[in-house]
């Protein structure tokens, strides 16, 4: 075996050690751990070659994984063999055209985000329906909820950090005083808004738990409740009002037009109307 290229937990916790140090989000550094994790497990004490990566495509394929899950693994393996220098390892993603809409059965939409925040107030769960109403109304990203903080909601603009740029997103003034009214009632003076009774900030885990629990109640699918959805929500919704697609990548901090683009996805639903107004059936 080519112990140059033998895949060990040392040198893929340098790769997690050179992710943080690059200030990726800790779930982004967590996924691509378990995906290169998944890689090593298969792998199972073998030397890396690009003809092993490339059965480990077909075998990721043979076992039924969706192609955009595929890619994503994909991305965090090739991640891992360019920071360790064996470029020569690496893979092609899978090639995939790009979706013309969405399944309707995950995509949140409007009636859905106003029947969770009716259901959250009438159970009294303030905390659970501001946050939504701030993730909404603002485009942020869960990861980034810990921006929003008393000094941001008095100055009207949040700075974020994010991945070693920093952006300025800006909360609308009915918010900004329904996020100050929230922080005076629970005694928050200064720093996040959005905490445990600990005086904790919010995991990803809780707030994803905390809206599945409310789609019982509200009666909305549980698979289109994601806090991520409601980011999509508003891209959706600020599109239609501006048709300006380079001012809300700007917004989402978005690197790349082409990933605000499948924000802006249709549902199947919506597709279907589209088609029917052309009127091309006689």
């Amino acid at each position: 075996m080519n112990e140059q290229y033998c895949l060990n937990n040392e040198k893929m916790e340098a790769y997690a050690l050179w992710l943080r140090q690059e200030e990726h989000a800790p779930s982004t550094v967590e996924k691509y751990l378990r995906d290169i994790r998944a890689f090593a497990l298969w792998l199972d004490g073998q030397s890396v070659t690009k003809e092993r990566t490339a059965e480990w495509k077909s075998h990721l394929q043979a076992e039924d994984y969706a192609p955009v899950t595929i890619n994503g693994m994909l991305t965090s393996v090739n991640g891992l063999l360019r920071f360790l220098g064996w470029e020569g390892c690496r893979v092609k993603h899978l090639k995939l055209q790009r979706k013309l809409f969405q399944d309707s059965a995950r995509v949140l939409t409007r009636a859905d985000y106003d029947r969770l925040l009716e259901t959250a107030h009438s159970l009294g769960r303030e905390r659970l329906a501001l946050l939504m109403e701030t993730i909404c109304a603002t485009g942020i990203r869960v990861s980034e909820v810990r921006y929003i903080t008393v000094e941001a909601a008095q100055r009207g603009r949040a700075e974020i950090s994010m991945k070693g740029k920093i952006r300025v997103i800006l909360i609308p003034g009915k918010l900004a005083r329904k996020l100050l009214k929230y922080a005076q009632k629970h005694k928050t003076a200064s720093g996040e808004i959005f905490l445990t009774r600990s005086g904790r900030s919010l995991s990803r885990r809780q707030i994803w738990a905390e809206m599945k629990q409310l789609c019982r109640y509200a009666g909305v699918e549980p698979g289109k409740v994601f806090p991520h959805n409601f980011r999509h929500l508003f891209a959706t919704i600020f599109y239609r009002a501006c048709k300006d697609i380079v001012r809300l990548a700007d917004v989402l901090g978005h690197s790349s037009i082409e990933t605000t683009r499948i924000y802006l996805t249709t549902s199947g639903a919506e597709h279907a109307q589209q088609l029917n107004r052309l009127g091309l059936i006689l």
